[in-house]
């Protein structure tokens, strides 16, 4: 989940004492044991919590701002009562052991949560997504063997929309490739983008193929959860609209860190799920309400969620088309894998009437991703604004 560290911490936390942050401890050691059964996000959280304490037993005090680089989840484990919910916005699997023995908590509340992030950040990490975690290491190796391609290669992964293709790097992003597969939902297309790149027959059949079906279905359960958070007669509005696949690689330097891997930008499309590198982190966020970047750290075994152009003009408004870009950090080669729902590409897109009304008027002009996906080509206005001219005048 990517908030910004201040948000979670409340203004009383400074200067609490070392004998209450015991008490604290006590009362979560019960949810400790359970949360010894999520791989790594328990590791994380452990060796946290141990680390702060030890601090905080020699210190006897906590100064906030010395901390702007520790996992979020260390406060969590000081605020109980907020843990459950941290459990259930994390995970997106009603039966999941992870949070059942917490007590169950309704579909409602939890979709409730969802649209609470994607409304005030437009971006939040899922755990416990239905994604098989090998299936998610095998599709990393496999985009790993597929940028080894020689570029002649490459190349073949022609266009479906333009820049759906192959990516060299260029001079806005010198140090970004990426590959592209349009429709990634339709076997058909899997198996052409195969065909480009000289899949084999198990990269092709037991991983793309899978893969796919399996992030596409994600994708379509999330929007759905988000039409339901809002009580929308029409909850399958996305049927349809086609998905994006890309997968990125990102060619660091020892020059190039302290640079921007790709430059700020929105998708244009209505939802991202990026499989981000586990090792490399460098993907941040914009906070839309400040203006200031904050990390989107990476966790192994989740995904992280964005919102894009369609999006908010879908809610009319209400969800958070975030603002976003990957800085080096380090000189190593990262890669991604970001899939995208993207839209109606024929149809234009209107917000529901349930959007509507006097206390909010229609802010968007109707039209299609394609729509989009043209005026920020023409306009070279990626970063949202082009969402600006196509906006009702006042």
């Amino acid at each position: 989940m990517c908030f910004h560290l201040h948000v979670l911490v409340p203004s009383w936390f400074n200067g609490i004492s070392c004998e209450l942050i015991k008490l604290q401890i006590q009362r979560v050691e019960n949810v400790v044991r359970y949360l010894a059964r999520v791989e790594n996000v328990a590791q994380i959280l452990m060796t946290s919590y141990f680390f702060f304490f030890i601090y905080v037993s020699v210190e006897k005090s906590v100064q906030i701002q010395n901390y702007s680089n520790f996992d979020f989840a260390v406060f969590h484990f000081l605020l109980p009562f907020s843990l459950h919910l941290l459990l259930r916005l994390l995970s997106l699997e009603r039966d999941s052991p992870n949070t059942k023995d917490l007590g169950e908590v309704s579909d409602k509340i939890l979709n409730q949560q969802i649209r609470e992030a994607s409304e005030r950040w437009g971006c939040f990490r899922v755990i416990n997504h239905g994604v098989p975690l090998c299936l998610m290491s095998d599709m990393k190796k496999t985009v790993m063997d597929l940028f080894e391609r020689p570029y002649e290669v490459k190349v073949r992964n022609t266009d479906v929309l333009l820049g759906s293709g192959y990516r060299a790097p260029n001079e806005i992003n010198p140090y970004y490739e990426a590959l592209g597969l349009y429709d990634m939902a339709s076997s058909q297309a899997v198996n052409t983008f195969c065909d480009q790149l000289e899949a084999s027959a198990d990269q092709r059949l037991e991983i793309m193929v899978k893969y796919a079906k399996a992030i596409d279905g994600l994708a379509k359960d999330l929007a759905r959860r988000l039409a339901e958070s809002y009580g929308l007669a029409e909850t399958n509005f996305f049927k349809g609209w086609p998905s994006q696949f890309r997968i990125n690689k990102y060619h660091f330097q020892p020059e190039t860190v302290g640079k921007l891997g790709v430059q700020l930008h929105t998708d244009s499309g209505f939802l991202t799920i990026l499989q981000d590198d586990e090792n490399v982190g460098g993907l941040e966020a914009m906070d839309h309400s400040s203006g200031t970047f904050f990390p989107i750290s990476p966790l192994p075994n989740t995904l992280a969620i964005n919102l894009g152009d369609m999006a908010a003009i879908w809610s009319n408004g209400r969800l958070c088309n975030v603002k976003h870009r990957v800085q080096c950090n380090e000189a190593t080669k990262r890669f991604s894998i970001a899939s995208f729902l993207l839209g109606p590409m024929d149809t234009d897109l209107e917000p529901p009437s349930e959007f509507v009304d006097a206390e909010h008027p229609r802010l968007y002009k109707p039209i299609s991703h394609d729509g989009v996906r043209n005026i920020r080509m023409t306009t070279k206005l990626h970063d949202g604004e082009a969402l600006k001219l196509i906006t009702y005048d006042e």
